[in-house]
């Protein structure tokens, strides 16, 4: 196959052309768009037009990945171009640990869907068209170059039909909490993550809310792909993995507080200074680590960035990188084993945290602390963690929220930090009933 890609005019703001793409699909009842808005592939938003995502059975949930074919990339082709490839996510379910939990999921453990066209805007403003298929690929082209170019300024749909939020139980995650403390002092666990979720009845558009929720926060590692079985809106800000040829990285981010403002520096440096939060985040870092370790060539992995605080909508964070080089022959599928999932949403060590996570949580995680993302033959792989995500199934809008407990753990405290993780994604849902 060959990459084609062509530059278009307009300056239509990436939401604005995903509200343009729906419209087209739903006008010659095509399958929905997908989306990767924020910092992706070197900086830039990624839609794809339409794309059939379909449930895929745990056992080759990651194996997909890999099967991609051989693309010829031309000269002068932007260095971040993506193309196409594989768009999707990665349910927390495919965990083994959380097996006996998987009987309660709403949504497959895991989907996938292949396009051959996207619309790519790069870090500049500029947008193009890219294609791995060069059949009546200029027809394409002009079709999507004259939506890109009347976008800008379309009017946000309808987001209207949410109904009263289900709070999970505060008294049952502070036992939870102070369970995990107990297995933390009897040396069972280091560090477990440990999480709640919100329902909250839905009957408006999966689509607005993920196009309000990405213009209005800014999340670096936004994500949106639907089907029959549902819809994800992903408005996450952390990386889980990048691979691009054979250097891999992540970002695990571990360390919360409220920012009230963007000149709270207060509570910036209250972050910068809590001891729980810095031991947390250098647990999840040594992990991490651990992960990529088991196989990468030895002696690649480093920590380029540990512990630099990051402002977020609503938070501040503890940020921190990992990178490694992986072997010659090292697929997306081997490396997915040896790293899902994220090491940030589980606990150390990993093997023993999950399994007390599948017996401290009574509902399955579903997509959340999963994965979503992409994978290109040209582009590379990148997927989030899948953390700030709406759940839409059945009638209603599901999100976890959750984290990392410690030695030094307090049961309140842990409450106030899942409503403070889970109000920007409330506030998002308010907003709908105007």
């Amino acid at each position: 196959m060959r990459l084609v890609v062509r530059s278009l005019e307009g300056d239509a703001a990436a939401t604005e052309v995903l509200r343009a793409l729906e419209q087209r699909a739903s006008d010659r009842g095509l399958p929905p768009p997908a989306a990767l808005t924020g910092n992706w592939f070197g900086g830039s938003t990624v839609l794809v037009p339409s794309v059939r995502v379909r449930p895929v059975e745990s056992a080759t949930a990651f194996d997909v990945l890999d099967r991609q074919p051989a693309v010829t990339r031309e000269p002068g082709v932007p260095e971040d171009a993506v193309g196409g490839g594989w768009i999707g996510y990665l349910g927390y379910e495919l965990t083994d640990s959380a097996a006996a939990r998987s009987g309660r999921r709403r949504l497959p453990v895991a989907a996938w869907g292949w396009t051959d066209d996207v619309l790519r805007r790069d870090r500049w403003g500029q947008w193009w068209f890219e294609t791995l298929t060069e059949r009546e690929s200029h027809a394409r082209a002009v079709e999507l170059a004259g939506i890109v170019a009347e976008a800008a300024g379309r009017e946000a749909g309808n987001t209207a039909g949410a109904g009263t939020v289900v709070v999970p139980d505060a008294d049952r995650h502070r036992k939870s909490v102070r369970r995990c403390v107990e297995e933390i002092a009897d040396g069972e666990i280091f560090q477990a993550n440990i999480c709640s979720r919100f329902a909250v009845p839905f009957t408006g558009s999966p689509l607005e809310l993920f196009a309000t929720g990405s213009a209005r926060f800014g999340p670096a590692r936004a994500a949106y792909v639907a089907g029959e079985w549902g819809a994800v809106a992903s408005l996450s800000p952390e990386l889980f993995l990048a691979r691009h040829g054979r250097v891999v990285r992540s970002s695990p981010i571990k360390g919360t507080t409220p920012r009230r403002g963007p000149e709270d520096d207060h509570n910036a440096d209250v972050l910068r200074e809590s001891r729980k939060d810095i031991a947390e985040n250098v647990m999840i870092v040594d992990m991490s680590r651990n992960d990529l370790g088991r196989v990468a060539r030895t002696g690649t992995v480093t920590t380029p960035k540990l512990l630099r605080v990051e402002a977020h909508p609503g938070v501040w964070h503890l940020v921190s990188e990992v990178r490694a080089e992986l072997p010659p022959d090292t697929g997306d599928a081997e490396l997915l084993r040896a790293t899902f999932p994220p090491a940030s949403v589980t606990g150390a060590p990993k093997v023993r945290a999950l399994e007390i996570i599948s017996e401290l949580e009574s509902d399955p995680r579903e997509v959340y602390c999963g994965a979503v993302g992409m994978a290109s033959p040209v582009g590379g792989t990148e997927l989030n963690v899948a953390i700030r995500t709406l759940e839409c199934s059945a009638g209603e809008v599901a999100f976890g929220v959750g984290g990392g407990i410690t030695a030094d753990s307090d049961a309140s405290a842990e409450w106030r930090e899942c409503l403070t993780k889970a109000a920007p994604l409330l506030s998002l849902l308010e907003r709908s009933d105007e």
